[in-house]
């Protein structure tokens, strides 16, 4: 069974950037799309990003759009969110999951079957 491991959550003031890794330990992500999404206490789980397995499709959600940044490097075996201008509202526990699409080019932030346990981010002054 794919296990996904979380980094680089942290305090930030806001304007500040993190970034996040997503790696699977002993196993290829280069099979899965990968779908980064959050949760902060009291509200709904909401789809950040994803990226497709040949990487060639990539959305945002709205609030992320123009901020953040999916990356993905199978060299590394590593998916990376690269989060800029973070405001308190960032301020959730980010996971990162895997999908088995059909088709290669395809992504949904909303569609995944495994995640990690996740990693907190806070926006803080």
């Amino acid at each position: 069974q794919l296990q996904l491991v979380e980094s680089g959550g942290g305090l930030v003031q806001p304007g500040g950037s993190l970034r996040l890794s997503c790696t699977a330990p002993g196993r290829a992500l280069d099979g899965y799309a990968i779908v980064w999404f959050r949760q902060a206490p009291g509200k709904e789980r909401e789809g950040v990003s994803c990226i497709s397995v040949n990487g060639r499709v990539i959305k945002y959600g709205p609030s992320s759009r123009g901020r953040f940044t999916i990356i993905r490097d199978n060299r590394d075996n590593t998916v990376y969110l690269q989060m800029n201008f973070l405001q308190p509202e960032d301020t959730a526990r980010y996971y990162c999951a895997a999908d088995t699409p059909i088709y290669d080019s395809i992504c949904d932030p909303a569609s995944y079957d495994t995640w990690g346990r996740g990693t907190q981010v806070t926006v803080s002054a």
